[in-house]
């Protein structure tokens, strides 16, 4: 079985995200979704309501797992034997820290990285950017999942 990890703290999954796993899914008979658990980092939603949304927006391409975890992302490859890590890249900055963090992943593990070039409908889609547009009144529709909208909208129209 031919097995990818994407990796990411997902807070919140964004169509972009989507469009990265929906692409994987064609290529490879299992992706694991993995949400990063990094407890020095603040997040919107917790680690169970991450995964959660994941499940239900990823539900219909079935070959989807979703997992969490905390640690180095090529220790969890290793324990679940995923040989590989997918990531998507939107501009030329992203290439540059994921291809610092691929090479030191493959050195230590001998894991590699498939980059996916990001479908510019979503290139400037970032999980900061649907937060910081909601949280001021915008409106992110069309750019995150129906139920992360909404959700979205519970938790920073709250504040």
């Amino acid at each position: 079985m031919r097995r990818v990890l994407c990796p990411g703290s997902f807070d919140p999954v964004t169509n972009g995200h989507l469009d990265i796993i929906s692409r994987a899914s064609k290529l490879y008979d299992e992706v694991v979704v993995g949400v990063l658990i990094n407890v020095s980092k603040t997040s919107l939603f917790t680690v169970d309501e991450r995964v959660e949304m994941i499940h239900e927006v990823t539900k219909e391409y079935g070959n989807i797992k979703v997992d969490k975890f905390h640690g180095l992302t090529v220790d969890y490859c290793r324990q679940h034997d995923i040989p590989v890590i997918v990531r998507g890249l939107r501009a030329v900055s992203d290439f540059d820290y994921e291809l610092q963090i691929a090479q030191m992943n493959h050195r230590m593990s001998g894991v590699e990285t498939m980059f996916m070039a990001t479908n510019p409908l979503y290139a400037f889609l970032s999980s900061s950017l649907m937060k910081e547009v909601v949280k001021y009144g915008g409106d992110v529709s069309g750019l995150v999942p129906e139920v992360v909208h909404r959700r979205l909208e519970e938790r920073l129209r709250q504040e």
